[in-house]
């Protein structure tokens, strides 16, 4: 069993790493005073061939698997979780669910620009009643003629405001419980689309989370991802490499919280010596390395589980949990070795600490993560 990473993984967290601490950390506080979406990184990330990193090549993607893609999700939250979140819902929920499920004729309109890194992509599930209860749906797709007509509000969508298209999740056969979902490639700028609500947030505003109201869309039946009734399944599948995003974006938002502390730390001196020679503080910086380790290795196991075909929805959900909470912790004990310092704009552990928080909130919550894991295990 071999714990270092492949050669080629090793030279494209290599590329991005230099990228993130050149063009995003410098403007990584700026972005989210200013609630800019940095459209600018985004093209960069496309020359740079990262925006399909796990998708064929054929498809217009780097070919890459699911660890090479967790890889580039971590360096990119390791300076911006912003960035790295918006990075994850245009891959793993914008880009992806098209092309495993989309016909050929859909991978090359649709998927070919978002892995090209011509476009962004989103994904709308979540809406206004529901939230854990992701079926609980109340966006109608009804047939008239050779095209579907929806109608509804989704809620919590990233990317909306700046994507190209919008994957949407829609009731097609209200008998049918969840085999009535499905899913429909929306292109924002068609008639009855609209955004009526970007979110102010706790953390995050460089990357934009919409409300989105569909009143009367019309959308093609070739436009239909799958058959009628498939969304479910797709939705499952999506989430599973959803929670594996969210678990690589939280270890390196763990990541950067802890190498900005390490170095405070260090550099910091009080009683003639740096604050790290403290027990308090270097037990705290130690503890935090444990954690950032243990989530770094069940993503990774997850993610390669995720590209063998394996079933991973166990694995990916305790890498989700587990790497969310690190966060969210790790990034608390860097604002406290901070001190002072810790609570203002000035230093990024702030930043990190606000950006954490909704790791455990999106793709499920933690309690549903136990829901999830209790599940799996019979229980």
């Amino acid at each position: 069993m071999d714990f270092t990473l492949p050669d080629e993984h090793e030279m494209i967290q290599d590329v991005v790493r230099d990228f993130a601490e050149t063009e995003i950390e410098p403007i990584a506080q700026e972005i989210e005073e200013e609630h800019r979406f940095p459209g600018e990184v985004f093209d960069e990330l496309g020359e740079l061939d990262l925006m399909g990193v796990p998708a064929p090549k054929e498809c217009g993607g780097a070919g890459g698997d699911y660890l090479m893609y967790a890889v580039v999700a971590e360096e990119l939250g390791r300076v911006s979780g912003a960035v790295g979140l918006s990075y994850v819902a245009h891959t793993s929920l914008g880009l992806m669910p098209i092309v495993n499920f989309g016909t050929d004729e859909q991978i090359e309109e649709w998927a070919r620009p978002l892995a090209e890194g011509e476009e962004i992509g989103s994904w709308a599930l979540t809406e206004p009643s529901s939230g854990s209860d992701a079926s609980d749906m109340n966006t109608v797709a009804e047939k008239d003629g050779d095209e579907y007509v929806i109608d509804g509000t989704k809620q919590f969508i990233t990317n909306a405001n700046v994507a190209n298209s919008v994957l949407v999740k829609a009731v097609t056969d209200p008998e049918a419980g969840y085999d009535g979902i499905s899913t429909f490639i929306v292109d924002p700028d068609q008639d009855g689309f609209e955004v009526t609500t970007v979110w102010d947030k706790m953390g995050l505003n460089a990357s934009p989370t919409c409300e989105i109201q569909l009143d009367r869309v019309r959308v093609h039946e070739s436009r239909l991802l799958g058959e009628e009734g498939d969304g479910w399944t797709q939705t499952k599948k999506t989430l599973d490499g959803g929670r594996i995003s969210i678990a690589a974006l939280s270890t390196g938002l763990a990541q950067g919280a802890f190498d900005a502390a390490r170095d405070y730390a260090t550099d910091r001196e009080q009683f003639d010596q740096p604050v790290s020679k403290f027990d308090a503080v270097r037990d705290m910086i130690v503890s935090m390395d444990r954690k950032i380790e243990r989530a770094r290795l069940l993503t990774h196991k997850a993610a390669t589980t995720y590209s063998d075909g394996e079933d991973v929805t166990r694995l990916s959900s305790m890498a989700k949990l587990d790497a969310s909470e690190a966060a969210r912790e790790v990034a608390e004990d860097a604002v406290q070795v901070h001190g002072g310092y810790g609570y203002t704009t000035d230093f990024p552990p702030q930043r990190f600490y606000r950006d954490a928080k909704l790791m455990e909130i999106g793709e499920g919550t933690s309690e549903i993560q136990h829901v999830v894991l209790g599940r799996e295990l019979g229980l």
